[in-house]
C-alpha cells in the first residue's frame, strides 16, 4: 500500500513505543490510496446489488433517479466533512466535529447516533455476505456463513490497519473487475435483445412518478453510501495531514455515486418483473438483481456476482468494523464510554478492546438477522436513522464553528452556511420519509443516549 509515513505516533514518536500506545494514541501509517481503499471497501462498488429490489419496489422503478438524488444528498454531507476534518483531524469523526462546533453535549449525541450506524452497518454487510454464500452453498446455514465472515475479518482488523488495508486492496481490485464484467455484459445484452422496460423508466419510474416514493427510497439508498464518511475516522492514522482525508472523502463519494447510478440504470432495464410486482412480492426483492442477471445474461455472471458480493460484503464489514472501533475508542478516550475501550494495543497499534466490542455487537445483530426472514429489512431501516441524524449534527457543527463562533475569522456564507443548512434540510426530509419502525428505533436510541448523558452530567462538565 502507499502509506508514506514511517509509522510515527501522533506526537511524532516512533510507533513501537508502547507507552504512547497505551495512552490512547494511534499510528500514522496510512496514505491517500489506503484511505480510498478503506472508503471503497466500506461502501462497496457493487453495493446496489443487495438493495436493488427494495429500491425498485419503493421508488416505482426509478432506481437510477434514487441514486442520483442520494448522491446529491451525500455530496452536501461530504462537503461538510471536508470542512470539519481540517478543524478536528481526530479518530472520532462526527463526534469530534460536533464537540468542536456545538459543544460537549451535542458531540456526545452525534457520536451516540453515529455509533448506531457504525455498529450496525457491518452487521448488514455481514448478512449480505451470508446470503450470497448460502446461495452458493445452500447446505451450510446462512447464519453460519455470516458468523464465519465476522470471525475472519475481526482477526484481520486485530492484526493492524496496514495488514487489513493490504488484503482489502486485493479484494477491492476483484470487485472492480467483476463490476466491469457486469457493466459490459449488460450493455451487450441490451444492444442485442433490447430492454425489459422503457429506456427512461429508471429515471421516471415504470408505474408513474411520485416524489414521496423517491424520497422514501433515498432513505434506504443512503445505506449504499455509508462508508465514505468513515474515512474521516482514520484521520489520526494518516501520514501527511487532513487534506488527504478531505480529498479521499470527496473522491470516494463521486466515484461510487457514478457507479451506483450506472448499475441501477442497467439492472432496472434488465429486470423482468415490474416494480409493482416486486412491491407485491417482498421475498423476491433481495435476489432481484441476481435474478435479472441470471435471466438476461446467464448463470455464470449470477455466480460471479454472488461470489464477488460475498467476499466484498465481508470486507466492507471489515472496514466498517474498523471505523466503529475508532469511534468507540474516541468516545472512550474522552471518558464518554468506559476508559478500557481507549487502550491501544502496543504491537498492532489498533484499539483492540474497542474493535472486539464492535465485533461482538455486529456478530449478535448479524446472526439474529440471518435467522429471520425479515432480518435484512429491520437492519437496513434502523442503520440509516443513526447516520442521517449524525449527519444533521455534522452540518450544524459547520455553522456553529465557522459562522456562529467565527473561530477562523469571517465565514464564507456559501461554504459555512448555505451548503450545511441546505444539506441538513434535505436530510431532515429524508428522515421524515423513513419507515415508522426506523424512526421509533432512532428515537429510542436517542433517548437511551440522553439518559447516559444525564448520568455523566454530574461527573464531568458538559
Amino acid at each position: 500500500m502507499s502509506g508514506t509515513g514511517s509509522g510515527g505516533g501522533v506526537d511524532g514518536t516512533v510507533e513501537g513505543q508502547g507507552a504512547h500506545q497505551e495512552a490512547g494514541r494511534l499510528r500514522r501509517t496510512l496514505g491517500f490510496r489506503d484511505l480510498v481503499v478503506y472508503g471503497l471497501l466500506f461502501i462497496a462498488p457493487m453495493a446496489p446489488v443487495g438493495v436493488f429490489g427494495t429500491l425498485d419496489a419503493k421508488s416505482g422503478g426509478a432506481v437510477a433517479l434514487v441514486y442520483v438524488a442520494a448522491t446529491v444528498v451525500m455530496a452536501f454531507t461530504a462537503f461538510s466533512y471536508a470542512q470539519m476534518v481540517r478543524v478536528a483531524p481526530l479518530a472520532g469523526s462526527v463526534f469530534a466535529y460536533a464537540r468542536k462546533g456545538l459543544g460537549e453535549g451535542a458531540g456526545f449525541v452525534a457520536g451516540w447516533m453515529a455509533m448506531l450506524d457504525y455498529l450496525l452497518i457491518p452487521a448488514v454487510a455481514y448478512l449480505f455476505s451470508g446470503i450470497a454464500l448460502h446461495a452458493l452453498v445452500p447446505s451450510v446455514s446462512q447464519w453460519v456463513w455470516t458468523a464465519l465472515a465476522v470471525v475472519v475479518t475481526t482477526l484481520l482488523n486485530l492484526r493492524g490497519v496496514r495488514t487489513a488495508a493490504r488484503v482489502g486492496f486485493a479484494v477491492l481490485a476483484m470487485e472492480i473487475v467483476v463490476l466491469l464484467v457486469f457493466l459490459v455484459s449488460a450493455v451487450v445484452v441490451l444492444v442485442r435483445d433490447g430492454a425489459q422496460r422503457g429506456w427512461l423508466t429508471p429515471f421516471t419510474g415504470d408505474s408513474g412518478f411520485a416524489l414521496s416514493a423517491v424520497l422514501g427510497a433515498v432513505s434506504v439508498a443512503v445505506l449504499s453510501y455509508l462508508g465514505f464518511d468513515a474515512i474521516a475516522s482514520f484521520a489520526e492514522e494518516v501520514a501527511g495531514g487532513s487534506e488527504k482525508v478531505s480529498r479521499a472523502v470527496l473522491f470516494c463519494l463521486l466515484l461510487t455515486g457514478t457507479l451506483f447510478v450506472a448499475q441501477g440504470y442497467l439492472a432496472a432495464l434488465l429486470e423482468p418483473m415490474s416494480s409493482a410486482e416486486l412491491a407485491a412480492d417482498p421475498a423476491a426483492q433481495g435476489s432481484a438483481f441476481y435474478d435479472a442477471v441470471d435471466v438476461s445474461v446467464g448463470s455464470w455472471l449470477h455466480d460471479l456476482v454472488a461470489v464477488s458480493k460475498a467476499i466484498g460484503a465481508a470486507f466492507a464489514a471489515l472496514a466498517g468494523q474498523a471505523a466503529a472501533g475508532r469511534l468507540v475508542f474516541a468516545m472512550a478516550r474522552e471518558r464518554r464510554l468506559p476508559s478500557a475501550l481507549s487502550r491501544v494495543d502496543p504491537r498492532s497499534g489498533v484499539p483492540r478492546f474497542a474493535i472486539l466490542l464492535a465485533a461482538a455487537v455486529t456478530l449478535v445483530a448479524a446472526v439474529w438477522a440471518a435467522r429471520r426472514p425479515d432480518g435484512l429489512d429491520h437492519l437496513v431501516s434502523v442503520v440509516d436513522i443513526g447516520a442521517l441524524t449524525a449527519f444533521v449534527l455534522l452540518h450544524a457543527s459547520v455553522v456553529g464553528w465557522f459562522a456562529v463562533r467565527r473561530m477562523e475569522g469571517p465565514p464564507s456564507w456559501w461554504r459555512h452556511v448555505l451548503v450545511p443548512v441546505v444539506g441538513a434540510g434535505v436530510l431532515v426530509a429524508v428522515i421524515a420519509e423513513a419507515t415508522a419502525s426506523a424512526q421509533v428505533v432512532g428515537v429510542c436510541w436517542l433517548g437511551v443516549g440522553l439518559v447516559v448523558l444525564a448520568v455523566q452530567w454530574g461527573r464531568r462538565p458538559i
